[in-house]
């Protein structure tokens, strides 16, 4: 009998952050309370594209490291742990470490925690369902992912939910051609997902990036016409639906980043930073 359904979760410690060394260069808001605003829009150059397509390769090394490392009995402050040395022994910083005071190398978020799960010592049990969230910042730009994996045996319907939440993120990618409004992308993940009464979180959604963590472009992940922003070639952003098996209402720990289902029921997530082409979508963040 999978355990994790029955499973409530606390906030567990958090340890201090990891060391990165003095040579790897640190994103301008490591130390400050917030980032820059960001400039010069959301298309790129070749060169600079090229800068984010090692980023993107990188991060998404590393979250291929790290899932492949969680097992029932690990923390997920292990994981933090594997995936910053991963992105370290590449030269990259990780994206997450002091973005807004955030005190780790990646996001754990695990059963009910839709997003930004503050790596700890809470121990991954069979059933569970961990999302982890990883980016890499080198050479001045960020790529960002992230995935979901069940840990060990869990009912029909868990495995179904990570399943259908990787196909809702592939059907938002596939929506996003040049020429089409960005709202076409929370469309297409929406309607499928509504085949399946999942909710579909809408308070957080996807993102411009490249020189910027967070440019400040968003990507919704519902059907809402109000986003207007056309998709160009060139254009780099993230495409990132959080899905849940019950409501899409949500609460937030004391600890200001942990973000849980309202009704503590499980959600899954997947995350890729694609570039706008002339034939469409390209995947930066694949292994």
């Amino acid at each position: 009998m999978p355990k994790g359904l029955d499973r409530s979760l606390i906030p567990g410690k958090i340890s201090k952050p990891l060391p990165v060394p003095s040579h790897i260069i640190r994103p301008e808001y490591v130390g400050k309370p917030g980032p820059s605003p960001h400039v010069g829009g959301d298309r790129y150059d070749a060169e600079t594209i090229a800068r984010i397509r090692k980023a993107s390769k990188i991060a998404a090394q590393a979250l291929a490291v790290v899932l492949d490392s969680a097992k029932p009995g690990m923390t997920t402050n292990d994981l933090d742990i594997i995936g910053h040395e991963f992105l370290i022994s590449q030269g990259a910083y990780p994206s997450t470490l002091g973005y807004r005071g955030f005190p780790k190398s990646l996001c754990s978020s695990l059963n009910e925690v839709i997003c930004h799960g503050i790596p700890d010592e809470t121990m991954l049990e069979d059933g569970d369902l961990v999302n982890i969230d990883i980016s890499a910042y080198i050479n001045g730009v960020h790529g960002d992912t992230n995935g979901t994996v069940v840990i060990g045996d869990a009912s029909q319907e868990i495995f179904d939910l990570v399943d259908r939440t990787r196909e809702a993120t592939h059907r938002g990618i596939r929506a996003a051609l040049p020429g089409r409004e960005v709202n076409i992308v929370g469309r297409a993940i929406e309607t499928y997902a509504k085949r399946f009464n999942y909710g579909v979180v809408r308070d957080f959604t996807g993102h411009g990036v490249g020189t910027s963590f967070h440019t400040g472009l968003i990507i919704p992940h519902y059907d809402e016409p109000l986003y207007t922003d056309l998709i160009e070639v060139g254009m780099v952003f993230t495409v990132e639906p959080m899905i849940t098996l019950g409501t899409a209402d949500w609460d937030m720990w004391e600890d200001g980043w942990t973000v849980t289902t309202k009704d503590k029921k499980y959600t899954a997530q997947f995350e890729h930073t694609i570039l706008i082409t002339e034939d469409g979508p390209e995947i930066l963040t694949e292994a």
